[in-house]
């Protein structure tokens, strides 16, 4: 089902089942464009692939999926449409499913997106992937929330220094987060099952669903931020 028009739409796949749980897939997008982002954008191509993949994994374990599609393309300074976007399907979600565990997957914008609304009630944890976090980018609000960070070393479009600033100042404020990185560059295409495997480990242990990954637990307890995958 895809929701359109002056409110982001959301494409929802339910859970098989009781929904138990939620994951909201976030994709990327550009510094500044008020256009709506592309149909076959590359960054909504991949997100749309990672989501179909979690989907596959879940099973009948009850997690109902959402892929947002902003209102438009862009970031654009203080207007922070994705965020807003991200704010508005949360509010939207309690409306349809009431209080269930929230796990936010956002990617390069999508990633900027959801480490700032980490802080809403229902979210259980925070995947981002290569996010970008420019200096500066809040993490105050992160105090007591999981956050799990994948970034590819070679990635020339978001350089993995910008997450890895963001992870040491959210540590020091007191998040929970872990920062694992990969071969690789912006688009998660090389090494594609190893990403998608992370979003769907992270998903999983956050909403609930299924215990930690050996190596994801013990780096969020140690806040470990340059785990090589």
């Amino acid at each position: 089902m895809t929701t359109g028009g002056e409110r982001p739409g959301l494409e929802h796949q339910p859970a098989a089942g009781p929904t138990r749980a939620l994951a909201v897939f976030c994709h990327g997008g550009t510094v500044a464009s008020v256009q709506p982002p592309q149909e076959r954008a590359l960054s909504l191509l991949r997100m749309r692939a990672i989501e179909q993949f979690v989907r596959a994994s879940a099973g009948d374990r009850g997690l109902g999926t959402y892929l947002l599609r902003y209102r438009v393309a862009g970031w654009n300074g203080v207007a922070a449409d994705a965020y807003a976007d991200v704010r508005w399907t949360l509010r939207e979600l309690r409306e349809r499913h009431g209080d269930v565990p929230v796990v936010l997957v956002g990617h390069s914008m999508g990633g900027r997106a959801v480490l700032r609304a980490g802080d809403d009630a229902s979210v259980g944890a925070v995947c981002a992937l290569a996010p970008w976090t420019p200096p500066g980018e809040p993490v105050g609000h992160l105090r007591g929330q999981t956050v799990a960070v994948l970034h590819g070393r070679g990635d020339r479009w978001v350089p993995a220094a910008l997450s890895a600033d963001f992870a040491v100042r959210a540590q020091q404020a007191g998040a929970h987060i872990a920062r694992f990185t990969i071969a690789g560059g912006h688009s998660m295409v090389r090494r594609a099952p190893v990403w998608h495997a992370f979003v769907r480990d992270v998903v999983l242990a956050g909403a609930g669903l299924a215990p930690w990954r050996r190596d994801l637990r013990a780096a969020l307890e140690s806040c470990e931020l340059a785990v090589p995958l």
